[in-house]
């Protein structure tokens, strides 16, 4: 399993890039960062005011300030109404002139109201207008209130008659517009040192950079803190992510104190290469003059290695109580769009060349699986497996940040947890880390392939079903540097699919065409029965969720797909899903519950009918292209990609330990339901398990409606029928001949 992508065709693609009918994108969104959690966006009783918000007082940092990127330091904005150091003050939207808030029931209209009075002996009528009076109305729908003085009448009419002995009527104004109101606004103070950033628009991932200085960055795109683009189906360009640091207390630090702020920045990465019009910006604020000054930039281009940002801070006017600096970038807004990634950033003061250096020994990439070719397999099929299935070509990524070389006589480690108890490991040599130097050069990132077979393998003596084991990597440097980059904690999966990616689509991948097929192979380590596949769809730059495809699923011909195992009905197509939330793949079942048995290498994909490319998302962290088949020929001939990546379909297995897991219990009764043989020449058929169903026939008639496990239609002529379970929805097409 090849894991780092060296094709300069792909580093140099930005938005689209396509090729013997297969082709690239950038993604629009980035399910990945979808949050749901209420408490962030806390609900108003009325959205034209600002009632039940949160005003947050940000905490103030002293240096100096260090942030690599590999832990979360954005701040939290989760506060209750209950906490106790959360404060409220309750406003009134009408006023006296005291300043004394009016009546719930007060009413009044900024119209001009009257008395009206007719004399109908001579056909006249003379109006009386009401004294209006003064009161203060303020708008809600922003903190601070601002008020104006305004005159105001009774929000009524009075109609009288001189010579006709009746009641004067009162006609009420409808929907009266000065009315009592009120909204409480709530005060939280922040109060974590540990949290820098005021905003989290910029993405925290370890993914998504290209040979990263550490673990982990921050990236910029066109995507908001929810992952949803600031424009979407436009090409405009603006302002898009902000990083933004809290108030910095430099009031006891002078100019002559040698005061810079250091950083790392690269351009596209892994991604989108953002255009020379793009650009990252960097603004420090000035508390006197309440500006944000523009101080340093840099424009878009392609790839290339992290550069390094050095900028003093010498005017008189940032050392305050109350200094601030930020990044924010120009770029596209309609999705995740023109990336720069930013790492590794200080603030210090006596801070000089050494801090361009960025001395540090660190990993820079996750441990993505100790398994051979797969990041996860259904449990009871490792455990059954006679074959060491432990990785031959396990990945191990670092750097030796110093400009000097660093000895390599430590080695590293990996050791496997399982609910917080050690359960093995290896050890790694310092001279396989650093692919046989003599040391580890300077300024260098090693790729190391190591071979895992011969030692720990996964325990198969744990009762199942697993579903993930802990990964701790670890190496040592000669020489002083973070220690919190010397190691990095993964996880193994052990799903109910097979898994080639990370879990993270950094770019969309598909076929174009009508009738275009795409079909990834794998080759499970046992036989076993396919009930589906989880894809990942990713929104691109046109959206396609309209677009039909039909799911399927080929045997192998001599390394490439061959004979169709299984195809959704031309009748009940399918269509890409767009998940926003964590768990980004979508669930594509078979029809009818049918399951497919497979023993070796087989191929899963689709069959699309529109010529569009749908956009599966494609992990570009871990090559494996030469498991791509794609073919715009009808299935005549099979291509493989050239684009070089993981295309994240994963087919489902019904596995004795895990078939189900991860679905719903609904879903767990669906899919336990088959019914065989079918089709069926005496017109008997078994069902998995004894169900209330009933049996219709094209035309919605019933043709039979009973408790049990068997169908009996020998008296029915050869047709199709479905039949449904009663209890929980299931249906299946079931065929006489």
């Amino acid at each position: 399993m090849k894991i780092r992508l060296l094709c300069s065709l792909l580093l140099c693609c930005s938005l689209v890039k396509a090729q013997h009918g297969e082709g690239i994108e950038s993604i629009t969104a980035n399910p990945a960062l979808i949050q749901k959690d209420a408490t962030m966006k806390l609900s108003k009783s009325n959205s034209d005011t600002f009632d039940s918000t949160f005003i947050y007082l940000s905490d103030t940092l002293y240096l100096p300030l260090f942030d690599d990127f590999s832990s979360n330091k954005y701040q939290d904005y989760g506060a209750n109404y209950t906490d106790p150091e959360v404060t409220s003050i309750k406003e009134y939207r009408l006023l006296d002139l005291s300043d004394i808030p009016l009546t719930i029931n007060t009413l009044y209209t900024a119209q001009q109201t009257f008395r009206r009075t007719f004399d109908i002996g001579n056909g006249t009528f003379t109006d009386d207008n009401f004294t209006g009076t003064q009161i203060k109305v303020g708008d809600l729908s922003e903190y601070p209130v601002v008020y104006a003085t305004t005159d105001v009448y009774p929000p009524y009419y009075i109609y009288d008659t001189l010579d006709y002995p009746n009641d004067p009527d009162t006609v009420w104004i409808p929907d009266a517009e000065l009315f009592q109101d009120s909204a409480t606004q709530f005060f939280a103070p922040l109060s974590d040192p540990g949290k820098y950033w005021l905003e989290s628009e910029t993405f925290l991932n370890n993914t998504m950079a290209l040979d990263p200085w550490t673990f982990g960055v921050a990236t910029f795109d066109g995507l908001d803190e929810s992952g949803y683009p600031y424009a979407i189906n436009s090409t405009t360009t603006n302002i898009a992510d902000h990083l933004t640091s809290k108030p910095i207390n430099l009031s006891s630090v002078s100019p002559s104190d040698s005061l810079y702020l250091s950083f790392l920045y690269q351009p596209q990465g892994l991604c989108d290469a953002p255009e020379l019009g793009d650009s990252l910006i960097l603004e420090f604020y000035d508390k006197n003059t309440d500006q944000w000054n523009h101080i340093w930039s840099t424009e878009g281009g392609g790839v290339q290695d992290f550069q390094v940002g050095h900028i003093s801070i010498n005017q008189a006017g940032y050392f305050s109580d109350a200094f601030q600096f930020r990044f924010k970038n120009w770029g596209g807004l309609s999705g995740s769009l023109d990336h720069f990634h930013l790492d590794y950033l200080m603030l210090r003061t006596l801070s000089g060349y050494q801090d361009t250096l960025f001395k540090d020994f660190a990993m820079t990439y996750p441990i993505n699986s100790l398994l051979q070719n797969y990041t996860s397999v259904p449990w009871d099929h490792y455990v059954n497996s006679v074959i060491n299935r432990m990785s031959n070509n396990a990945q191990v990524v670092l750097r030796n940040g110093d400009n000097v070389a660093a000895n390599n006589s430590t080695p590293g480690e990996l050791e496997i947890f399982y609910g917080g108890t050690s359960q093995g490991g290896f050890t790694l040599p310092g001279s396989a880390l650093s692919n046989g130097d003599l040391n580890y050069g300077p300024r260098t990132t090693y790729y190391s392939y190591h071979d895992l077979s011969g030692g720990y393998q996964y325990s198969n003596t744990l009762p199942g079903p697993i579903e993930e084991f802990d990964i701790l990597a670890k190496v040592s440097a000669q020489f002083p540097n973070f220690p919190g980059n010397d190691s990095i904690w993964s996880k193994q999966k052990f799903e109910n699919y097979y898994a080639y990616d990370d879990g993270s689509a950094e770019l969309a991948y598909g076929p174009t065409g009508n009738q275009a097929r795409l079909a990834i192979q794998y080759t499970p380590y046992e036989a076993d029965s396919l009930i589906g596949a989880y894809i990942h769809f990713v929104p691109t730059v046109t959206d396609v969720s309209n677009n039909l495809f039909l799911l399927t699923v080929w045997g192998d011909d001599n390394g490439e797909p061959g004979q169709i195992l299984y195809e959704d009905d031309a009748f009940f197509p399918r269509s890409p899903a767009y998940e926003y939330d964590r768990n980004i793949f979508t669930e594509y079942y078979f029809e009818d519950t049918v399951k497919i048995p497979v023993d070796g290498t087989f191929y899963v994909g689709w069959r699309q009918l529109d010529p569009e490319r749908l956009g599966v998302g494609l992990d570009m962290n871990i090559a494996n292209n030469d498991k791509t088949f794609f073919s715009i020929d009808n299935a005549a001939t099979w291509q493989t990609s050239i684009f070089e990546g993981s295309v994240m379909i994963r087919p489902i297995f019904s596995t004795a330990y895990n078939a189900f897991l991860g679905i719903e219990s609904e879903d767990q009764d669906k899919i336990d339901l088959a019914v065989y043989p079918n089709p069926s020449q005496t017109g008997l058929f078994n069902l998995s398990k004894t169900i209330d169903y009933v049996v219709v026939d094209l035309f919605g008639q019933i043709i039979t409606q009973e408790r049990g496990n068997r169908i009996n239609l020998t008296n029915s002529p050869s047709g199709v029928y479905y039949v449904r379970d009663m209890h929980s929805g299931w249906n299946s097409k079931i065929v006489k001949l």
